[in-house]
């Protein structure tokens, strides 16, 4: 699965409050949430969102303008998922399209609020995407499109589980290690394996959240042969046990 998939498939709109406003003048806008623009203009940390544009604000920011907008905020769940917020700018504008008709159409009707829900995933992914597409952004993000970096970073996704070394990886590139080593720790920031660990460790948490799995085969998924190894790199990562993500990780997933 695309790195870029498994990040947006925790990002879902529950019950995300859909809804009609009107903006005039200024106002501080919460994040993470999305406006549709039906009319009007808003905006925002330099990003102008028009008629039929989709804005996504990250950050609470404030904004300017005069538009009616439809909007829904989001919660982030999973620790995969958060990583996104990560690297998204604080406000970004994308073109709508046929959606945003059906999507301004949806809300406000008597049909139930799931529709509206799902139509505004369809917008966040449009939009995030369209975003990436253009963008790019930094960090590990921005370097899927790079010619050695990229593959890997898809190796590492796609099998978490694999015995990676940085050999391995340096073959899925198609360079030296030390070529890997070099160019991986500058335009992601941190070394290779480095990344694998935390990569590891975000799916260690969706997994020990999400589902009744012990901690032996939650290791196993992500690579560790034994529990105590797991645990002691979970810990060393998110700073608690794999026993108290049970509760930890489940309440902000």
């Amino acid at each position: 699965m695309e790195p870029f998939d498994e990040l947006l498939r925790g990002v879902r709109a529950d019950g995300a409050g859909v809804h009609r406003t009107e903006i005039d003048g200024a106002r501080v806008l919460p994040g993470l949430t999305l406006y549709a623009v039906a009319s009007g203009e808003i905006s925002v940390r330099g990003e102008v969102a028009t008629a039929g544009d989709i804005l996504v604000v990250q950050e609470s920011v404030e904004a300017r303008g005069r538009a009616s907008v439809v909007s829904g905020t989001y919660e982030i769940k999973g620790a995969v998922a958060r990583r996104l917020t990560a690297v998204l700018p604080d406000a970004l504008v994308a073109p709508g399209g046929d959606e945003c008709a059906a999507f301004y159409a949806g809300v406000g009707t008597d049909g139930p609020s799931i529709i509206a829900d799902r139509l505004l995933d369809w917008l966040m992914v449009c939009a995030l995407k369209e975003w990436f597409d253009r963008e790019h952004g930094d960090g590990w993000l921005g370097a899927q499109a790079d010619a050695v970096v990229g593959p890997v970073l898809k190796a590492m996704h796609a099998q978490p589980e694999r015995a990676w070394t940085l050999a391995l990886l340096a073959k899925e590139a198609g360079v030296a290690r030390t070529t890997l080593a070099s160019r991986f720790a500058k335009l992601v920031g941190v070394p290779p394996l480095t990344y694998l660990t935390e990569w590891r460790m975000a799916v260690a948490a969706d997994l020990l959240a999400e589902s009744s799995a012990t901690v032996a085969s939650v290791a196993r998924r992500v690579g560790y042969a034994d529990a105590f190894g797991f645990s002691a790199a979970f810990k060393r990562v998110h700073g608690f046990s794999p026993s108290e993500c049970r509760s930890r990780c489940a309440e902000s997933a």
